[in-house]
């Protein structure tokens, strides 16, 4: 397809589609926003107008205010803004996530920015499409050949043994994933025949959200002083975000044994980080693509300029170049600088 200036490029701000006469994913108040997802590092507050999915504005409406001037946009369907027309598709990586894909009104250039994707399955949301384009923008996260993931369903096996042990030894057990997205995905994997599900209040809000927009996750407990004894009677597993294992809250819902943790992420792949965490359990369980995942995107995509970003994007762009005669660069960001919180609690984000 014809060659076009830039149609995405870094400001002050975030990327700047100067044709359209947008951002995307701003990291500053803009005039308008187009939003892949509701993690904080990609939606902020502060903007004049966002657009994005139905089910992402669902989800930031609740994490940032109900009032917001939000443009929906379903999958597929077309918004021309400016010399760009502007279509959002599935990203795989949570509730409402979207790849943004921009086609240039004169030149018919095709750029597809991912957003956070994976290409796995997931049964809290739409399964990842691929976007033919000539410029594709990726995320890096785990862009490294250390980082592949087994299926899912040997993951949740793992999860729901290891819960079903502590069950059988008076241990409540404590999963710990990100509020939004994980926790859910973590949910709707477990074995409601083992024990009850019970959830941390920050999970639970999200689950609500998921549950009005038709994702069925099942009964799932509010962790507070009115189900500690069931949980602590029965054990149950809690799902609760990263920081809440630093501090008092978990005791109260302890076994008459004790409890046991532990951390889904991918991060758990590398050994130091699960030492860092100081889980009794890791379990290698990501919301991004893993170095397999990311190199086929890229083929499937048949884009032969790729722009890497945030993560391991350096390395990535230098292997499509070098293996794939791409024309691959680092395109920098401020998302890496972000704060951690998606507007839930203060350290869930999208980086696992």
């Amino acid at each position: 397809m014809p060659a076009s200036a830039d149609l995405l490029t870094p400001d002050d701000r975030g990327l700047r589609c100067d044709a359209g006469d947008f951002h995307l994913d701003p990291w500053k108040p803009a005039r308008r926003a187009v939003i892949t997802h509701a993690h904080a590092d990609h939606a902020r507050a502060g903007h004049d107008e966002y657009v994005c999915t139905p089910d992402t504005a669902a989800v930031i409406r609740a994490r940032i205010s109900p009032r917001l001037n939000i443009t929906e946009l379903d999958y597929g369907e077309p918004l021309d803004l400016g010399n760009v027309r502007l279509t959002l598709h599935p990203a795989g990586h949570v509730l409402g996530s979207a790849q943004a894909r921009l086609e240039h009104a004169r030149t018919g250039a095709v750029w597809v920015a991912a957003g956070d994707y994976k290409t796995d399955p997931d049964p809290t949301c739409a399964p990842f499409e691929t976007v033919p384009c000539d410029v594709f923008i990726t995320e890096t996260t785990f862009a490294l050949p250390i980082y592949r993931w087994r299926p899912q369903h040997e993951i949740a096996r793992e999860i729901n043994d290891w819960w079903r042990a502590n069950r059988d030894a008076g241990r409540t057990s404590f999963l710990y994933a990100y509020a939004l997205g994980k926790a859910q995905r973590v949910i709707a994997l477990l074995d409601r025949s083992i024990a009850p599900v019970a959830a941390h209040g920050a999970v639970t809000k999200v689950c609500d959200v998921y549950a009005a927009r038709g994702v069925d996750l099942g009964d799932v407990l509010h962790a507070r002083k009115q189900t500690a004894p069931e949980i602590r009677s029965r054990g149950a597993i809690v799902v609760a975000p990263p920081s809440v294992d630093a501090t008092p809250w978990p005791r109260r819902f302890r076994g008459p044994n004790g409890s046991r943790t532990a951390f889904a992420s991918g991060w758990m792949r590398v050994r130091g980080r699960r030492r860092w965490r100081a889980a009794d359990r890791g379990f290698v369980l990501s919301d991004h693509a893993d170095w397999p995942g990311l190199l086929r995107t890229v083929d499937k995509t048949g884009a032969r300029r790729v722009l890497a970003t945030h993560g391991y994007a350096a390395p990535f762009a230098r292997c499509l170049a070098e293996t794939r005669g791409l024309d691959a660069a680092v395109l920098p960001t401020r998302r890496g600088d972000l704060p951690d919180d998606d507007g839930f609690t203060a350290d869930s984000e999208a980086g696992d």
